[in-house]
């Protein structure tokens, strides 16, 4: 398999996909945007030592990331040398395993997306399937054990020299705060490898679960299987206890995971809740849970902050970045209500940002005369004594600092990317 990894079109592809990925540097400091050259200069030698075997990968840069409720996730970053070879090594190996994964699951495959794990999960539930062993992996990504995924991969690719190279990859050091630890268990999450070789070790669970003719879906390591009464749940769940711990070693975070109901379950993101229209009993529509409400308004509120400095352009290019992934994330949800309100709040904080920006009360008297405003109405909001929140709020604001030069300035309102968004998935 060596000779597919090193063959000049899929080097080039894989340089490709590195590129339009971007990322950071790894512990080299070599940017992106400088593997070009790098490749041109130093091609053959890396080339001839990952033949030889005498290839040694770069130490993986540690990065936490917050993720929600205080805690933080691990990413790994490879240089941006090992993310070229990982990603020609990772094109290559999903032509071996690809057409074997089963269809249920989602997560980091060509023609499936989180979209349709949720569909599926919603047909699944509207089947009268509402007895759900929700299954919550204890940091899967950092507990994979090597030996059982290296036998996995050998299975069907018997290429010693590609085999050393992905155990090379998996025992790389990682460099935290500045000091090095060794790495005998996980795969880094952040590699061009860590999504196939996460789908490799799981679809052993997808294959037993089709083995006993479940349902369910996975999308990475977030699981679900969806049973018709409360005791088959705790039969199944029982069952994939054991069979995650004693084949695949892989521990189960006990706090998170359960038997749920339809109501009080979750899955990437998204909730369930019951339709009461006239013959639509046992029916159920998606929604966006509450969570991850928060986790989005504390993102634009983030941005949104007074004190902190950027420029409105900035500001606003960032918060449409937000807006547009969040809004798509969540395009089958029924969400236009709260988005109204929502974006009503966000433009009351982006006139606070303004009113602020504007600082002595000379500043803000000329401003409102610019912008309309009568002198002396002028002066006085300028010498206010309200704080700038209830300024926001207020109509000397709300009829000057309108939508219109919102938009002007670069503000796209929500409703806008929902009106924008694609109907179908499928």
């Amino acid at each position: 398999m060596i000779e597919s990894v090193l063959e000049a079109t899929n080097l080039y592809k894989a340089e490709r996909q590195v590129l339009r990925n971007k990322g950071a540097s790894g512990v080299d400091g070599i940017r992106y945007s400088d593997l070009p050259g790098f490749i041109r200069k130093h091609r053959a030698k890396l080339l001839n030592s990952i033949i030889d075997n005498s290839y040694i990968p770069d130490a993986i840069l540690g990065v936490s990331i917050p993720k929600g409720k205080g805690k933080t996730r691990l990413l790994g970053i490879p240089t941006v040398v090992d993310r070229w070879l990982q990603q020609a090594v990772s094109q290559q190996l999903m032509t071996r395993f690809e057409y074997d994964f089963e269809p249920f699951s989602y997560g980091f495959r060509p023609n499936k997306s989180l979209h349709k794990a949720v569909l599926q999960a919603q047909r699944y539930i509207n089947d009268g399937f509402q007895d759900i062993v929700d299954i919550d992996l204890a940091g899967f990504f950092d507990t994979v054990d090597h030996s059982i995924l290296l036998q996995l991969i050998y299975n069907k690719v018997k290429c010693p020299t590609t085999l050393r190279l992905i155990r090379k990859w998996l025992r790389a050091p990682i460099v935290i705060g500045g000091r090095l630890y060794k790495r005998r268990r996980g795969i880094p999450q952040g590699s061009p490898l860590s999504p196939l070789l996460s789908n490799i070790m799981l679809d052993v669970l997808d294959k037993e679960l089709e083995k006993q003719g479940l349902r369910y879906v996975r999308y990475a390591d977030d699981f679900s299987i969806y049973t018709g009464s409360k005791s088959k749940a705790k039969e199944v769940g029982n069952k994939m206890y054991v069979f995650l711990r004693d084949r695949l070693k892989l521990p189960i975070n006990k706090s998170k995971s359960g038997i749920r109901r339809a109501v009080n379950f979750e899955l990437l993101g998204h909730g369930f809740v019951p339709i009461y229209n006239k013959g639509t009993k046992g029916q159920y529509q998606l929604v966006v849970s509450k969570s991850s409400w928060n986790t989005f308004k504390r993102d634009l509120k983030r941005l949104t902050k007074k004190t902190k400095p950027m420029s409105m352009k900035e500001r606003l290019e960032k918060i449409t970045q937000v807006c547009r992934g969040w809004v798509n994330n969540y395009r089958l949800t029924n969400s236009y209500t709260k988005l109204k309100k929502l974006d009503e709040w966000l433009r009351n904080r982006l006139r606070y940002c303004i009113w602020h920006d504007w600082k002595k009360p000379e500043r803000k008297r000329k401003n409102l005369i610019r912008l309309g405003i009568k002198y002396g109405q002028a002066y006085a909001w300028s010498r206010t004594r309200m704080g700038g929140w209830a300024v926001a709020q207020s109509p000397i604001l709300g009829t000057t600092i309108t939508i219109s030069r919102l938009k002007r300035k670069g503000y796209v309102p929500m409703i806008d990317y929902l009106n924008k968004r694609q109907t179908s998935i499928w």
